[in-house]
């Protein structure tokens, strides 16, 4: 999550737009503003805010966002240009700019969509008790978040580096890290060991999951899935919330757990 704030960006207007149900399903109605969005344009780019899609619109947007989120993992932020995603959008220059500014205008709308989609993420969690039945709920949810991580990995990885420098990105990073620990916070206030600093704790399991994630999204680690959920859940369950982790772990195969001698 993007680090790095200054100056916040220019109010936007209130109104009719592009939102996104839990499922992440374009809605029609307004868009509500909320922790992360307030301050912020709606999710749409800045040409299409005041102007109602049609649903040919809505797919035309969609399939920019789509070619965008490609180019910018293959090529990165900084190398992308609007040519590349027009090509892989199989559009034109002038259908893009009704709907993008330019590719900056497309990013940043691609990271309201991350910011909104982790916050139900962070709200969804449950409250994890130290039994069995605790580390599957988080279990579950870990597997939501690398769900999550692995479809907007190219923007979170784009983000988290902070590579486009904008100090837009850099107060909605701080935003979506406030508001996600502030959650995760009130869970592991409602859990024992009650000596754990509740606010610390949560920017460290935040900070172990995301990073972890982006390892192996990298490729820099090659792990398993059920071994990164397993570990993961075991670690945080026994460590945070004083439960037992899983009732009998299995050792994982060696052959299938690499981690790359690339490092950063």
């Amino acid at each position: 999550m993007a680090r790095s704030s200054s100056r916040g960006p220019e109010p936007s207007r209130r109104g009719r737009g592009r939102s996104r149900s839990r499922e992440g399903r374009l809605t029609d109605g307004p868009v509500t503003k909320g922790p992360l969005t307030d301050g912020v344009a709606a999710l749409a780019g800045r040409p299409a805010q005041n102007r109602e899609l049609r649903a040919r619109g809505k797919c035309t947007m969609r399939k920019l966002l789509d070619a965008g989120a490609q180019v910018f993992a293959q090529r990165g932020y900084h190398a992308a240009r609007v040519d590349d995603i027009v090509k892989v959008a199989d559009t034109s220059h002038g259908t893009f700019y009704l709907y993008f500014s330019n590719k900056e205008d497309l990013f940043r709308a691609l990271a309201l969509d991350v910011a909104e989609q982790m916050m139900h993420l962070a709200e969804d969690l449950p409250d994890v008790v130290p039994e069995p039945e605790g580390y599957a709920v988080l279990r579950a949810w870990l597997d939501r978040f690398r769900d999550l991580y692995d479809h907007y990995g190219p923007v979170i990885r784009a983000w988290t580096e902070a590579e486009t420098g904008a100090s837009e990105f850099g107060r909605l990073g701080n935003d979506l890290l406030g508001e996600f620990t502030r959650v995760l916070a009130e869970r592991i206030r409602a859990a024992p060991p009650d000596a754990i600093n509740a606010a610390v704790a949560a920017i460290a399991v935040v900070a172990m999951v995301e990073r972890f994630n982006y390892y192996v999204l990298s490729h820099q680690v090659r792990v398993e899935r059920d071994d990164m959920l397993d570990t993961l859940a075991s670690v945080i369950h026994r460590g945070v919330f004083g439960g037992q982790g899983a009732e009998a772990r299995r050792e994982p195969d060696p052959a299938r757990t690499a981690v790359s001698s690339r490092r950063r």
